[in-house]
């Protein structure tokens, strides 16, 4: 009897040449460099971040990384026993694995970055124009890693091509100014970049797999238009066996943030991509990858033909057993990805390399698979059902531990609750969701409608106590502050109705901003009123690039007044100072977005019960979902 699939058309075996995948969902690769290790994370150099548990997630395939070929056409010596280590690792769960092959024009010999053209990258390297005989080293180069690769054992090659690769800025006329050959009309900038596919093919042989991902457009001016791309895939269309779609570009980070979407672009952002490719081009295999989350997106578009496969990226950090869950019918255990990209080391220039959602993400040294259940369990009492809350109880069960949630509201959650309210916390929104699933099915003892008090926790006669109550808002000593037309911004996002049609936010963090967005995107008019020169300056650099992409979309809806003050609010609006200058601005309703302040206090008051106990997430310290998912954890898992 042939057994029931969850996502049949998913978790169909997809055959390219002779090899046969298991499924239809491929791990993107994601750079894991010597620099980017610290004391908890393991050196998989050539895996990539998290490359030990995906290999065992259950996904199609997984991409190697393996280093150049010496000029014997071969892998170092000492490099090669690493490599198979790899390649092992991959397929230890059924995989096959490729080797990711690419072109980015650094010749590290000579330290020269080359490109199409001079020109400089934001990040203020210097690209050289390439000469053509350089240019033929390169294709010679690529030749033999293709040949090595097929030597070595991998099943097939994924080639590289999109975001700010040689080959992709050599079709693309901003950057691509040469006045030979490979310049100037479509037909000369796809000499380069095909000649690379041919040199791939003859290395490869006629039977191996080749995947080429390709940025469908770049999202910036100097970029090639989408049938420019469309056309140079039907030129290529019989020399490689599946398109990669991605967008957009790395360094240039404007565009990244199409590359990796934030929280304010689409999701399945290259599904429209792909979908046009499959259709113009029929017998080619077509795979989108970006901002992809939920198993039953993919399962619908590739049951209407719309393409034949996906790719995960950061989706695989958040949890790399997504494959395994989907395929078991547990879409509901997949823990999702916020779209936040901390794992993202460009986002945040190595501040913080994390997962908002994974611990395990990056410290697979300190953070088991599974934790090991205690010898001697303690009952743990924890006050406060936000995230950190949830987190901190999942994990002291996990331990095997005695727990108590203790929640003063009507349902877990905290701040995520009002995510349901906007579209751009959707992400949120389905993690609350998963966080309240966990509980369900750990059984966990919540208590609802208790709001806890020293006295109430003391009766419970805890081993150990974890505070989670967060945070609560800051309200400034403005002058009018009582008047009937301020409200709290975050939690006005539950009466999203009573709000006026003009309305002044004060404070242009990321809650201001955010509120700010969703109003001017449902037609409100908006001034925001920041103290300083600098809107969301809480957020990463992709996060500020992104919310203001959004925001752009809507301008005529926004007005920004910044290194402004609000001295004063009015029955019909507020009066700022800027720049010494008195300016009224009318307003229906006034937001109140200055920030949060930890009840440091209120949770001073549950210490002295029991020696063992902490306090996680906002009433510690304001901060994000990050924070609090990790700190709760490891308090949790070292009771």
């Amino acid at each position: 009897m042939k057994k029931k699939i969850a996502y049949p058309n998913l978790f169909s075996p997809l055959r390219l040449k002779n090899v046969i995948f298991p499924n239809r969902v491929f791990v993107s690769s994601m750079g894991y460099p010597p620099t980017h290790i610290h004391p908890s994370s393991p050196t998989y150099e050539g895996g990539g971040v998290g490359f030990y548990d995906k290999c065992k997630g259950g996904a199609a395939a997984i991409l190697v990384s393996p280093s150049a070929v010496e000029t014997s056409g071969q892998y170092p010596k000492y490099e090669k026993d690493k490599i198979r280590e790899l390649i092992s690792l991959a397929k230890e769960s059924g995989s096959k694995v490729g080797a990711g092959l690419g072109m980015h024009g650094m010749d590290f010999k000579n330290n020269i970055q080359y490109g199409p053209s001079d020109y400089q990258k934001p990040n203020g390297t210097i690209v050289h124009e390439i000469p053509e005989e350089k240019m033929l080293e390169f294709i010679h180069e690529l030749k033999a890693n293709a040949k090595e690769a097929k030597r070595f054992g991998f099943d097939y090659i994924q080639y590289h091509m999109a975001h700010e690769s040689m080959a992709s800025h050599f079709l693309a006329p901003g950057f691509n100014k040469r006045e030979d050959e490979y310049g100037g009309s479509l037909e000369n900038r796809m000499k380069f970049p095909i000649m690379a596919i041919k040199a791939l093919r003859e290395g490869a042989g006629k039977d191996m797999p080749i995947i080429v991902r390709l940025s469908a457009i770049l999202h910036c001016v100097e970029s090639f238009e989408f049938l420019e791309m469309l056309e140079f895939i039907k030129m290529i269309e019989k020399e490689v066996d599946m398109i990669n779609v991605s967008c957009g570009m790395d360094t240039w980070y404007e565009t990244n943030v199409y590359h990796c979407t934030t929280p304010f672009q689409e999701h399945n952002i290259n599904f429209k991509w792909a979908k046009r490719i499959k259709k113009e081009c029929p017998d080619l295999y077509v795979c989108p990858v970006g901002g992809i989350v939920d198993p039953l997106d993919a399962e619908k578009a590739i049951e209407n033909g719309d393409f034949d496969a996906i790719m995960l990226g950061r989706a695989m950090n958040a949890d790399p057993f997504w494959p395994k869950k989907a395929m078991e019918g547990r879409s509901e255990d997949i823990v999702p990805c916020l779209r936040c990209s901390y794992c993202y080391h460009a986002a945040n220039n190595h501040d913080l390399i994390a997962c908002s959602v994974n611990p395990r993400f990056y410290r697979e040294n300190r953070v088991p698979l599974t934790l090991e259940k205690v010898a001697n369990p303690k009952k743990v009492v924890i006050i406060g059902g936000g995230p950190a809350g949830c987190k901190a109880a999942l994990t002291a069960n996990e331990r095997g531990h005695k727990v108590v949630l203790l929640e003063k509201s009507a349902s877990l959650g905290g701040q995520l609750k009002h995510a349901k309210y906007d579209q751009h916390k959707r992400d949120l929104y389905r993690y609350m969701q998963y966080l309240r699933i966990q509980i369900e099915k750990a059984s966990i003892d919540v208590r609802y409608h208790v709001k806890a008090t020293p006295s109430v926790v003391e009766e419970l006669n805890p081993d150990a106590i974890i505070i989670a109550i967060g945070a609560q808002p800051v309200m400034p000593n403005i002058k009018g502050i009582e008047k009937p037309i301020v409200k709290e911004a975050v939690s006005s996002y539950e009466q999203i109705e009573d709000i006026g049609k003009k309305v002044v936010i004060i404070g242009g963090g990321t809650v201001g901003c955010e509120m700010a967005l969703k109003l001017a995107e449902e037609g409100h008019l908006v001034s925001i009123i920041e103290a300083t020169d600098t809107l969301n300056a809480q957020g990463h650099m992709l996060y500020r690039i992104g919310i203001r992409h959004a925001m752009d979309k809507v301008k005529e809806n926004i007005t920004c007044f910044m290194s402004s003050l609000c001295i004063e609010i009015q029955d019909h609006g507020v009066v700022i100072e800027k720049e010494r200058e008195q300016i009224m601005i009318e307003a229906n309703t006034v937001l109140i977005a200055v920030g949060q302040a930890s009840k440091k206090e209120e949770a001073y008051r549950f210490y002295n019960i029991t020696p063992a106990t902490y306090t996680v997430g906002d009433c510690d310290r304001v901060a994000k979902v990050l924070e609090a998912t990790n700190e709760a954890y490891f308090i949790a898992a070292n009771l």
